[in-house]
């Protein structure tokens, strides 16, 4: 099996690279946020396509804030839905999402068997382009999304390049720091870089 595993940034990136000694699995950084993650995500697909190169899925991984009680600094967790918290309408009455609008969904189911070795909490991870830095919005998507155990900003992103050449997809997160906190003095980088290393090694 042969993946497309893109990450935000080269230090993501590197630490996946840590993990895959041996492998057969192509490594790219596409940037930041869902837009340039389905951007760049498309671009390495396209190139693929006409290079010759047959990918079996498609791969985000990266690291990313826990929600509180549902995971904690230095854990992994590997997405069963890949769902953008702000796709949709806001209005004073509250958040309605883009699925229940008619336009479409904005839950990208993803596929377990892609990360079917990696040690880690199975659940949904959140995407969104602005991080959380409030209390009262870490309380909003804790009680809007009860089965997601984390944040990033571009699994949702590049979930979406991977359904348009109709490729499984699967999002792999390592926590750095608690969703909300923006003291960066508690958060831990290491402990997040070495378990996205070891998920990576666990990749088939």
């Amino acid at each position: 099996m042969k993946l497309l595993i893109v990450t935000a940034v080269d230090a993501e990136r590197d630490a996946v690279l840590r993990g895959l000694s041996g492998t057969v699995h192509d490594v790219y950084t596409v940037g930041v946020g869902p837009a340039a993650a389905a951007a760049g995500t498309a671009r390495l697909l396209a190139l693929a396509e006409a290079a010759g190169t047959r990918y079996d899925g498609v791969v985000n991984a990266g690291i990313a804030g826990g929600l509180a009680g549902r995971a904690d600094i230095g854990d992994v967790v590997v997405g069963t839905a890949s769902i953008s918290a702000e796709l949709g309408v806001r209005t004073d009455d509250g958040f309605t999402p883009l699925g229940k609008l008619g336009f479409g969904s904005a839950v990208a189911e993803c596929s377990l068997r892609l990360a079917a070795g990696v040690t880690g909490a199975r659940g949904e991870i959140l995407t969104l382009a602005t991080i959380t830095g409030s209390a009262q919005r870490v309380d909003e998507l804790a009680e809007s999304y009860p089965h997601a155990l984390a944040e990033a900003m571009e699994g949702f992103g590049a979930a979406t390049a991977a359904a348009r050449v109709r490729l499984p997809f699967t999002e792999i997160r390592a926590i750095s720091n608690a969703v909300g906190d923006r003291d960066a003095s508690g958060w831990n980088w290491q402990a997040a870089f070495d378990a996205l290393t070891k998920a990576a090694g666990e990749l088939r």
